[in-house]
């Protein structure tokens, strides 16, 4: 079974978590073996426009997923400072698919994920992303070093979720999936 987390958190980007969350289901019509969850601290997360979103795992599923997916927020800004949060992380960018979404990136930084790597993060967090010692590309809205990649700006989700398809998958599936959602006379697959 091939497993991904979205990893979600008090204060988080609405379209962070819930475009990942439909876009990566949409491989469910596809591949009845793959498994997405939305993993947490807690049994419930409130994002940045006040939804209770309840999750349906905990953070250290995403040690033994696939795919790791952190979402972004003001929210973040207090995760990185959290040492008991950041140990509960063993992820191995050598076997496992990382990604962030604008400022999840400062906690991939604050993971030690980005050490001697570059990266992107949304425009109000490059001067904290620069300033835990990675370099910022700050005029790419997605950034790839191996196994890791970032976004920048809510809507990159759509690419950066194509890239962990076809790195999981094949190219076939991944524009499969994108075309799904595709505005009509663009491409639509039907998948549904």
């Amino acid at each position: 079974m091939t497993k991904a987390t979205i990893v979600a958190f008090d204060n988080f980007t609405d379209i962070d978590v819930f475009l990942a969350w439909d876009l990566l289901n949409r491989i469910r019509l596809i591949d009845k073996n793959f498994q997405v969850k939305i993993v947490g601290t807690k049994t419930v997360h409130r994002s940045v426009c006040g939804i209770e979103l309840s999750t349906s795992g905990i953070i250290e599923e995403c040690n033994k997923a696939d795919l790791v997916f952190f979402a972004s927020g003001p929210g973040t800004r207090m995760l990185i400072k959290d040492q008991e949060y950041l140990r509960r992380f063993q992820l191995n960018s050598g076997k496992q698919l990382i990604c962030s979404m604008c400022s999840g990136a400062l906690v991939l930084a604050a993971l030690g994920l980005l050490e001697g790597l570059s990266a992107t993060t949304y425009p109000t967090a490059v001067h904290e992303l620069a300033g835990m010692g990675v370099k910022v590309e700050h005029d790419k809205h997605m950034v790839i070093q191996g196994n890791i990649a970032t976004a920048a700006g809510c809507l990159a989700a759509v690419d950066l979720v194509k890239w962990a398809i076809e790195r999981l998958y094949d190219s076939a599936t991944a524009d499969a999936v994108i075309a799904s959602v595709l505005p009509v006379g663009q491409g639509q697959a039907c998948i549904y």
